[in-house]
């Protein structure tokens, strides 16, 4: 082989070897990039979860809140109920002793 041919096929593995590395470095630079939009999204989504996480534990507190006051108005609305029987039955045991006594309750 004469010396032209040794230096152009010493060019072309040169060549070969050059392309060769930037298409690694553009591979890398890609998966480096995918890998920091990654991690990005996870920073995000970790972000996002907390704050539901908080959120979630905000409207457990207001559902304890709420049911707390239902159970008040359920123990008003009890007192309430028992007040009118207890009325109606002295209103009964009053009309019962007027008609003894010889009286019209209407």
């Amino acid at each position: 082989m004469d010396p032209t041919t040794v230096t152009l096929a010493g060019a072309l593995v040169a060549f070969a070897g050059v392309l060769a590395t930037a298409v690694v470095a553009y591979v890398g630079k890609r998966g480096e990039l995918n890998l920091s939009s990654l991690s990005t999204l996870t920073d995000e989504l970790q972000e996002e979860r907390t704050n539901l996480k908080e959120e979630r534990t905000a409207l457990k507190e207001e559902n304890v809140d709420l049911r707390s006051q239902l159970v008040a108005k359920d123990v008003a609305l009890a007192e309430a109920t028992a007040a009118v029987a207890a009325a109606r039955a002295e209103n009964s045991r009053l009309r019962l002793i007027i008609t003894h006594l010889g009286g019209d309750p209407g």
